[in-house]
């Protein structure tokens, strides 16, 4: 089923809209899930919690691209189910890594007062992303939004394990030149 037709049964408040997204992206949320936490109850949790989300965002919200706007409440349930479980065991595994990695390109932005510069580097975060070669884009993306092992990537695009952090670290580098020539400040 398109996506306009499920979210034509989100509209129309069918509950036929649930097993249709999760028919076509129960695998795609599961997966982000998975990748965060490593759990198969806690992922299971997060794409049905997904589910419930999406059914009461939409309406009145029409998502332009349905497949981003279930994962990124899928990674916002699972980074905060992950937060909820690690409060205390901070250091393990690689979630903090991926995190504490990018804490040193990225500005910690929590005050409400700061939500407009939130959105202004989520924009210049996008920006940042279009300038990068496909293969570069895609495997900052896998192991900073996806958050999937080196292993994994490396397999995934043919690489060698340090091939991929070499490639991660030359990509945050430039994205701090990058944030800073925008006048960010780190």
């Amino acid at each position: 089923m398109r996506d306009t037709e499920i979210l034509d049964l989100y509209w129309a408040r069918e509950e036929r809209a649930i097993s249709e997204t999760q028919n076509s992206y129960g695998n795609y949320c599961y997966s982000i899930a998975w990748h965060i936490l490593y759990s198969k109850e806690d992922s299971d949790e997060c794409v049905n919690d997904t589910w419930l989300r999406a059914w009461n965002a939409i309406p009145p919200k029409r998502p332009g691209r349905f497949a981003v706007f279930l994962g990124t409440i899928t990674r916002n349930l699972a980074l905060d189910r992950w937060k909820e479980r690690h409060t205390m065991k901070r250091g393990n595994g690689e979630m903090t890594v991926a995190l504490d990695e990018l804490a040193e390109c990225i500005p910690d932005v929590r005050s409400t007062e700061e939500a407009v510069e939130a959105a202004e580097l989520e924009r210049m975060m996008n920006e940042f992303l279009r300038t990068l070669p496909e293969r570069e884009c895609n495997v900052f993306l896998r192991h900073y939004w996806y958050v999937e092992e080196y292993s994994e990537i490396a397999e995934r695009y043919g690489m060698k394990l340090n091939t991929v952090k070499t490639s991660l670290f030359r990509t945050r580098a430039k994205l701090r030149s990058y944030l800073e020539s925008e006048g960010v400040i780190l």
